[in-house]
């Protein structure tokens, strides 16, 4: 039944000429823009499109915390969306990302990294495999260098005899439902028990009938969802969503400080084409049959780091006194010395304190180190902490 609704709902056209990409002119807009202004949401620039910020009902503090106590919905239709089809797709994936895809089960959703020939980290991804393709949602940032990565890999494939084709799903939007709030929300317009569906899985679901991709997961640490919506479709279900009470819209401003404390990477600020995965604490995407075997692109140097624990250095979350330090602030040891940058940083709304990550020289990277981070023109304390650093909420069964 699966892979019947895959060729049905998730209906790729050919790749065409796309605005998308930071720096352009012209600002793309998703299905939901007209809604998001009329819940009167502000909107910013991000990777191209005029995305919602926050809304006039709350602001990103007041959304952050709905988030956490309720539910919330992120129009993250922005993202990159693809299926890979073919008899040798696994074969073909395998040599552009680190995850094991051969033995990831039917329904089975990872997070995985796109690597480049330096070990560096081309982008981060979620690959979930369905019955007869895989599902793969990039980020909107790296859209366009996402899809020429993998249309160029293909081509080399398909000129040695393999069977593989990349296709962009272009004819659906993607929302996100999340926080503690959320199954039960989407359990009334799905009439399905979503009790035994585990984090990090996906399956076709009837939404009001629907054919959507449900996959649970998100970017908030909370229980949640992410929906593969018919563009034509998406409206009517993201209103039907919000006529529950405790659902709300949410723009990016909390998104940002809800990935923060999961301690989840943002691309291009945490993690980049310059960072290992040894160095961002990402091993553990770096399935252990790929370790055995490698044969993806940059495993020379990824194997290596990994067997000796190489690297120069590692991400670390910090707990910092005073002021937020915001991406770029120095880190400094106890003694003084130079060693580290901060990536991203907020005060986090559910803490009551200014939390960070930051890249440290290794040695300096163990729990409850004492650090100092230069903000402005003042020096603070800052403690090295384990991430996340609020608990994650996601559902295991």
């Amino acid at each position: 039944m699966a892979a019947t609704v895959a060729r049905t709902v998730l209906k790729p056209r050919q790749v065409g000429a796309r605005l998308m990409a930071t720096g352009t002119s012209s600002s793309q807009r998703t299905a939901l823009y007209e809604l998001h202004k009329n819940h009167g949401a502000k909107f910013g620039p991000f990777a191209g499109w005029d995305m919602p910020l926050v809304y006039a009902d709350q602001g990103a503090l007041d959304s952050h915390l709905h988030t956490r106590k309720h539910a919330s919905i992120f129009d993250v239709s922005h993202m990159l969306q693809t299926r890979i089809v073919g008899k040798d797709r696994h074969r073909f994936l395998e040599h552009l990302v680190v995850a094991d895809l051969k033995e990831l089960p039917v329904g089975g959703a990872t997070l995985s990294l796109f690597t480049n020939p330096s070990g560096g980290i081309e982008d981060d991804t979620i690959i979930t495999q369905q019955r007869d393709s895989l599902y793969v949602v990039s980020n909107a940032g790296c859209a366009d260098k996402d899809l020429a990565h993998l249309l160029k890999h293909a081509k080399i494939f398909q000129n040695e005899g393999a069977d593989v084709e990349v296709l962009k799903i272009d004819d659906h939007s993607l929302i996100a439902l999340q926080g503690p709030a959320s199954q039960k929300v989407l359990e009334q317009l799905a009439a399905v028990d979503l009790s035994q569906m585990p984090f990090m899985t996906g399956q076709f679901i009837d939404i009001k009938g629907v054919p959507c991709h449900v996959a649970r997961s998100g970017y908030t640490g909370e229980d949640g969802f992410e929906l593969s919506i018919p563009t034509g479709e998406v409206v009517s279900i993201t209103q039907a969503l919000l006529e529950n009470a405790q659902v709300k819209l949410a723009g990016l401003g909390a998104r940002d400080s809800l990935r923060l404390e999961a301690g989840l990477c943002l691309y291009g600020s945490d993690i980049d084409s310059t960072t290992t995965p040894m160095e961002a604490n990402l091993v553990w995407t770096v399935g252990k049959r790929r370790r055995a075997e490698g044969g993806f692109i940059g495993a020379d140097v990824i194997l290596e780091q990994i067997a000796n624990k190489g690297g120069a250095r590692r991400r670390v979350g910090l707990v910092i006194e005073g002021a937020p330090a915001r991406a770029h602030a120095k880190v400094l040891s106890a003694e003084g010395e130079e060693i580290g940058e901060i990536t991203s940083g907020v005060p986090a709304p559910s803490l009551g304190k200014n939390i960070a990550m930051a890249y440290v020289k290794r040695g300096f990277n163990k729990k409850d180190t004492a650090l100092k981070v230069q903000v402005r023109n003042r020096v603070q304390n800052a403690t090295v902490v384990k991430m996340p650093f609020v608990p994650a909420g996601y559902h295991k069964i």
